[in-house]
């Protein structure tokens, strides 16, 4: 992949032959070079470039890499308008790339209730209680991160786990409620809010989605996938002008983009978002009020009029690197916790159930052929194992009919956490990035058996290490806001795969510290088209670093999670410093 920004002069690439010896290596720290603008000096330098693995020093100028060596091979670009960050040993890598998650999700989270802390259904109806005595009369209450399972005890009552809304109504009975589960694959109601938005026991189930029901037929709260869509948001409150409806997008997008550079993220693979977003991140970066680099897929379940908005919104490093568009993002089934994953068999907690199929076969196929006509990705939400074999069958028969951009179109399963023995292998063979979030694996275990039964689980459940023997690439990521968008913890996951409790979760798919290092920079830059540009540190790269307190590459395992990002670097300007 070719890119403008990468066209650097013969004397600097001469100048910056770092690794040579004799005449050329004292040339390269003689010669005069323009200063660069910043400098990092005395530090572990992991570059997962493997010309040169590793240095003390690095050197950046226009946002791009100009040097990569030891400190006195880096001396010579230091000027006196060049900013020099000294390392102290610490431990830098190539910016992290999270590798999906949904960035509007992580700022709307910002605006409402944070419930991922909640420790049980009790804390959360406490919670909206303050909350109601701070709103206006018929104000829409919003909180997102509540997880059933994640619970010190099961609510009473309950239908499936899962609370009902009298204990909202207690204490909210003239607010509308809504609170987001923490997959994002679901929503709990009030009474009140199921009102305004004509939810009764008469209610059909909309394709794809399902209102939980008690004995009685009567509505409980709980609405699983598709069915969340039928909530109005928002009825019964005043319509905001344009005006406001543009200044709270626009904070979304900003307190995101804190949100992730606090954390070490350089570029975000953003899973899903409408042309309406992508209009407001590219103004924003116009107004340069954002810093992150943004991947972003076109949501096709956002998109109505999908075919005649691909070839206008298909961009490749906007704003020197900052957007691309070149993915569509669509959903095959829903959420292991909320029991909305597609399975093959039945849930072994809900024998009368295999998930939901949340989008038709048919317009999935109709989608990837849009995706070959118009030169995107295609990117499928599959969890459970038979949504993943019918992404696959989708992929393959797709595959089999492209003659238009041959065989490298590095089509994405986001997710692939539950799979059959039988499909491991075609990942590889098919070409298909398993995008995976390894925090999932030690979040989620608690109930992973409940749902699947132990033979299930092991053979197919977060499997990265058979998936990469298959010679499949296996990506990381966060699914913010499911999880915390911060690396470290994630990192964690990927290398012990222990719980919370100190379990450890069919330890052997867990990965080395290397693989979990490549999977979170070269390996999610590769999955985007973008490995020519970012993912590892070298001369003519983007200059995009991560710097932590200390090193995750080489500290015992209980050390990994203490460690904090110290610095993020993104285009070789500092976005983010440790306070």
């Amino acid at each position: 992949m070719t890119h403008p920004r990468l066209l650097l002069s013969a004397a600097v690439g001469l100048a910056v032959t770092l690794g040579a010896t004799g005449v050329a290596a004292r040339f390269a720290r003689q010669a005069p070079v323009p200063p660069a603008d910043l400098v990092l000096r005395n530090g572990r330098i992991v570059t997962l470039d493997a010309a040169r693995p590793e240095a003390q020093a690095l050197a950046a100028r226009a946002g791009h890499i100009v040097a990569v060596g030891s400190n006195a091979q880096v001396e010579h670009y230091i000027g006196a308008s060049t900013q020099v960050i000294d390392l102290g040993g610490e431990l830098a890598t190539p910016g992290f790339i999270e590798g999906h998650g949904h960035f509007t999700g992580i700022g709307q989270m910002k605006l409402g209730l944070e419930l991922q802390n909640a420790k049980t259904w009790d804390d959360i109806v406490a919670l909206v209680a303050e909350a109601v005595k701070k709103a206006k009369p018929g104000q829409w209450i919003e909180g997102r991160g509540w997880h059933q399972e994640k619970w010190a005890h099961p609510p009473q009552p309950n239908v499936e786990g899962f609370p009902t809304h009298a204990s909202l109504d207690a204490v909210s009975p003239n607010n509308p409620v809504v609170l987001t589960h923490a997959s994002g694959h679901g929503a709990f109601v009030n009474a009140k809010a199921m009102a305004l938005s004509g939810i009764t026991r008469d209610s059909p189930n909309p394709e794809g989605g399902e209102i939980l029901k008690d004995r009685s037929g009567d509505p409980v709260g709980f609405l699983r996938e598709r069915a969340a869509g039928l909530v109005k948001r928002g009825a019964g409150e005043p319509v905001p002008t344009p005006a406001e409806a543009d200044a709270r997008a626009r904070r979304i997008l900003v307190l995101a983009d804190h949100e992730v550079t606090s954390k070490g993220i350089t570029t975000f693979e953003d899973a899903g978002s409408s042309p309406a977003v992508i209009d407001q991140m590219k103004r924003l970066l116009d107004a340069h009020d954002l810093s992150v680099r943004l991947w972003v897929m076109i949501g096709a379940r956002d998109t109505p009029n999908l075919a005649s908005v691909l070839d206008p919104y298909r961009m490749l490093g906007y704003d020197d690197g900052h957007l691309t568009v070149r993915a569509i993002k669509a959903y095959m089934d829903g959420a292991l916790g909320s029991r909305g994953a597609w399975l093959l068999e039945p849930y072994s907690d809900k024998p009368d159930s295999t998930g939901l199929e949340v989008m038709p076969l048919d317009e999935i196929r109709r989608i990837a052929q849009l995706a070959i006509d118009h030169g995107y990705q295609f990117c499928i939400h599959a969890i459970g194992d038979r949504a993943n074999r019918e992404v696959l069958n989708v992929y393959e028969g797709a595959f089999k009919k492209n003659t238009k951009n041959g065989k490298d179109v590095r089509w994405r399963i986001e997710h692939a956490q539950h799979l059959s023995a039988a499909d491991i292998p075609r990942f590889g063979q098919l070409g298909v990035i398993a995008s995976m979030q390894a925090i999932h694996c030690t979040s989620d275990a608690p109930y992973v058996v409940a749902r699947l039964g132990a033979a299930r689980a092991e053979e197919g459940a977060y499997v990265w290490q058979k998936l990469m023997k298959s010679g499949a690439i296996v990506t990381n990521g966060t699914d913010a806001p499911v999880e915390d968008v911060d690396p470290i913890p994630n990192y964690y996951a990927a290398v012990t795969r222990r719980t919370a409790d100190g379990t450890v979760f069919y330890g052997g798919q867990k990965m080395s510290r290397m693989e979990a290092l490549r999977a979170y920079t070269t390996l999610n830059a590769y999955a985007a088209f973008e490995e020519d540009v970012k993912g590892s540190l070298a001369v003519g790269k983007l200059a995009d670093v991560t710097i932590f307190t200390k090193d995750i590459t080489t500290v015992p395992d209980d050390q990994i999670k203490t460690a904090k990002v110290a610095y993020t670097i993104i285009g070789g300007r500092v976005v983010y410093k440790r306070p």
